[in-house]
């Protein structure tokens, strides 16, 4: 498992490499105590997990990872600043500790982090063994989905829905005819309800419906009918382009 690690004080992060370094499921990839250096070094190292500290001379981690996304790897937190939790957390941290940070702690935290990967990893590969049966089967799905807004319950017929977004915590629906409908529940639960309907989580936020997929650019973009280009992150192009020639 390669970690980055993003912290100022080299006494911390002398720390923290010791802790890291005695776990045999774990590779430092890559150290910085700058946020322009992280920048640079995050995307082609390509960590899946990033130890970073909040407030750094140069900036923060915080706009470091609204510049270039969180989509591949997740972020544990480490701070002396208690009062940025929830920020942290709403921007999708998988936990945060403060300062000073003890062996014990962090162990616990990165075995949780193992674990999660873990079943992580064993739900992916059950969803594309019967995402696969599905495409070779041709078994039926769902054809339609009950959605609740706070206003109303709206039944919609699978074949209006073109992508799904989400929004801290909530999903938006966007439809053929060009209405959205708004749902208090996480994208993750639609992306498990519509596996075997011909939708695919493309990106951290997007849940696309391959039949208004127009486009495919390799860099990374999926064109739709509608128009709007839908990002794929790093680590969803090869099953996009594995389901796009199954259906081909």
């Amino acid at each position: 498992m390669k970690i980055y690690i993003l912290e100022d004080e080299a006494h911390i992060m002398q720390h923290i490499l010791q802790i890291v370094n005695k776990l045999s499921a774990f590779q430092v990839v890559g150290h910085s105590g700058e946020v322009a250096r992280a920048a640079t070094e995050i995307p082609l190292l390509k960590p899946e997990l990033i130890l970073a500290d909040i407030r750094l001379k140069d900036g923060d981690s915080f706009s470091l990872f609204n510049d270039i996304g969180m989509e591949d790897f997740q972020v544990i937190f480490l701070t002396a600043y208690d009062q940025y939790a929830i920020q942290a957390l709403n921007l999708g941290a998988f936990a945060y500790l403060l300062k000073p940070v003890d062996e014990v702690s962090l162990g616990e935290v990165l075995g949780k982090y193992l674990r999660h990967r873990e079943q992580e990893q064993f739900d992916k590969q059950q969803l594309e063994i019967a995402r696969d049966h599905y495409l070779t089967q041709g078994i039926k799905g769902i054809k339609r989905i009950a959605l609740k807004s706070l206003e109303y319950i709206e039944i919609v017929d699978l074949d209006d829905i073109i992508y799904c977004k989400s929004d801290k915590g909530y999903t938006t629906f966007c439809l053929k005819n060009k209405r959205e409908v708004l749902v208090s529940k996480g994208l993750k639960e639609y992306e498990n309800m519509l596996a075997f309907s011909g939708f695919l989580r493309c990106h951290q936020s997007y849940l696309i419906n391959f039949k208004y997929v127009k486009k495919y650019y390799r860099e990374g973009l999926l064109l739709m009918e509608n128009g709007e280009k839908i990002p794929v992150s790093s680590r969803k192009k090869e099953e996009v382009y594995r389901y796009l020639q199954n259906i081909a």
